[in-house]
């Protein structure tokens, strides 16, 4: 426990919402965090019957000195609190990695305003939309807008003095149809505020509004006859309908709503955000947040939520999230959605937080292998409800043919990567016949017991190819050596690839996609790759050893070391008489040259 006095300073923290900060010996900042009760807070972290994870005691035993600011309301905490983080940084609090510059579309405040893309937020006067987290969807609604309405990109001051005086001549843009000319009264100021109100509202999402309007003027426009102008409105339409297809639209009566949604694992999570106005998402974003202490998903998705509301300046009253959070602002609506359209927009956002978080990790897990790996053995401790990770994985798997050469073999991982100088065969010493059990329980006595006389590290986790009987013989080989309490035993069953835990009748399911289970199918094939190779190679040479065995003058001894020195047939059949005269007398190799002679093609092997 930390030096601190925490029950002094306790005793003057009051039971109001506020922010609390914690310094370090030197008075440094290291950690801001948020209570609806301050006090409570606070002392839970020094609560002596608190399970707290490794970072949070960590944490506590640096504070020695505590400060607090008291607020009127928990929004009021919360707001605060990503208001001091964002500013202060300190080591212990979440990170936000979102260092970007986003731009926006500006419409700029002047005589014949300019639309516009930039990466500098002014408060002068001008009217931002954005920012755009998906530049090519800003630079689509910019073509839009060009393609759609004729607008000047000069920067010339406009004024009507300037224009009465005629100061300017129109340019090129004016020639290719890209502009109107109002820097010579070709176009007029009201006509050029009409396409600056459409443009604002597609901005804001009210594209049907627009397309509402446009479809009027064709129909104004073709009952006066005016037919020229009819076609200029349909092009218009025809773009503004072009867009719209390619934009996500959701049912128009969803008006300004914040999606969000989380997807996290022990390091790092991110969170998705979506702006809904007038039925179209016009806005999306999602963002990364790497760990500190042992926050949950939702303290994480709060602080979220505060980023993306300010970044995006977002004035919506209902923010639609996965789970219930326990914030309470008069001003703000939480709903967790079970069906319906704003159902359909959570798991928008949840697709989209998934592709996310898993392109990031699998950047960072190219440039760092060992975060996969920590990654998968966390997940597979999780998966198989495992005490320790496992990082010594061990695999069992029996071949025979007909009850005849019987084999088994160990496969060992590490990291969840093979480890092939671990593996190990068995040729079975006890066992007469097919039985499956007792080669399970002789290799697997065998195994361990050795390992238990060399003194060698036992595995974490051991695999057995098979159902409960198989499982049952090795838990019995375990319980003879003493040892099954140390380590977890599972058998997987081909047929469903059921997982089987000892004194559980019901198996255990994965998901046919999960890692956990492509890492247990990916030792129960390899132990069985590893096991027949080595059961063919045994039942080969038995049959070697069978044919070698018809020549007169050679025995079974004899047989097999010929075998063991040559290593195939045909080998002895071409070997000259100075390498027979190692193994075999006079008599047997003129015996073994006639017989060689006599077999018009022998058979290989």
């Amino acid at each position: 426990m930390s030096a601190f006095d925490y029950k002094k300073a306790l005793a003057n923290i009051p039971h109001k919402p506020g922010v609390y900060q914690y310094y370090d010996t030197d008075d440094v900042l290291i950690y801001i965090g948020k209570a609806k009760d301050l006090r409570n807070r606070v002392g839970s972290y020094f609560n002596q019957d608190a399970q707290l994870n490794g970072k949070t005691k960590v944490l506590v035993s640096k504070i020695r000195r505590v400060s607090f600011t008291i607020v009127d309301t928990e929004i009021d905490a919360w707001l605060l609190e990503n208001s001091l983080i964002k500013k202060h940084q300190p080591r212990y609090n979440i990170m936000l990695k979102d260092d970007k510059t986003y731009p926006w579309i500006i419409i700029k405040k002047e005589q014949f305003p300019r639309v516009y893309a930039t990466r500098k937020y002014v408060k002068d006067g001008s009217t931002y939309f954005g920012p755009y987290a998906s530049v090519n969807m800003m630079y689509t609604i910019l073509d839009v807008i060009k393609e759609t309405y004729p607008l000047r990109t000069c920067n010339l001051q406009l004024t009507p003095q300037n224009i009465n005086e005629g100061k300017f001549k129109v340019c090129l843009e004016y020639q290719i149809g890209n502009c109107k000319g109002p820097c010579q009264a070709y176009q007029t100021k009201d006509d050029y505020d009409k396409s600056i109100e459409e443009i604002a509202q597609i901005l804001n999402g009210k594209i049907g509004s627009v397309i509402k309007s446009i479809q009027e003027k064709i129909k104004i426009s073709v009952e006066d006859l005016n037919f020229e102008l009819a076609h200029h409105h349909q092009n218009k339409l025809l773009a503004l309908e072009k867009y719209q297809s390619k934009s996500t639209v959701v049912n128009s009566a969803i008006t300004n709503v914040d999606v969000v949604s989380i997807a996290s694992d022990e390091r790092y999570a991110f969170v998705n955000f979506l702006k809904v106005m007038n039925g179209s998402i016009i806005q999306t974003q999602t963002i990364e947040i790497k760990k500190r202490l042992d926050e949950t998903d939702e303290e994480l998705l709060t602080i979220a939520i505060t980023e993306f509301r300010t970044k995006f300046k977002s004035t919506s009253k209902e923010v639609i999230v996965p789970f219930t959070i326990s914030l309470i602002d008069e001003n703000l609506k939480f709903t967790v959605p079970k069906l319906g359209e704003k159902k359909k927009l959570l798991e928008l956002s949840e697709k989209n937080v998934i592709f996310f978080k898993r392109e990031k990790l699998n950047q960072y897990e190219k440039l760092n292998p060992d975060l996969r790996t920590d990654r998968i053995l966390s997940q597979m401790q999780k998966d198989l409800r495992l005490t320790k990770l496992p990082q010594h994985i061990e695999c069992f798997d029996n071949s025979n043919f007909q009850g005849k050469y019987p084999v088994s073999a160990i496969v060992v991982f590490k990291d969840a990567k093979p480890s092939k100088k671990d593996y190990r065969h068995f040729n079975v010493k006890t066992v007469e016949g097919p039985n499956d059990f007792a080669t399970m329980e002789e290799a697997v006595y065998r195994r361990y017991k050795r390992m238990l006389e060399e003194e060698n590290a036992l595995p974490q986790l051991i695999i057995i190819d098979g159902g409960k009987g198989q499982l049952s013989s090795a838990l019995s080989s375990l319980n003879k050596l003493g040892i099954a309490n140390k380590v977890t035993v599972i058998g997987i069953a081909k047929r469903l690839e059921e997982i089987y835990y000892p004194g559980d009748s019901f198996p255990l399911y994965l998901d046919k996609k999960s890692e956990t289970l492509k890492i247990i199918q990916q030792l129960r094939d390899e132990a069985h790759r590893f096991g027949i190779t080595f059961h063919r190679k045994k039942r080969d040479q038995g049959t070697l050893k069978t044919e070698l065995e018809l020549i007169p003058g050679i025995g079974k001894t004899t047989a097999e070391k010929l075998l063991l020195k040559f290593k195939s047939v045909k080998r002895i059949k071409d070997a000259k008489e100075e390498e027979l005269i190692e193994v075999l007398n006079t008599k047997q190799i003129i015996a073994l040259k006639a017989y060689f002679n006599t077999q018009k093609s022998p058979q290989q092997f």
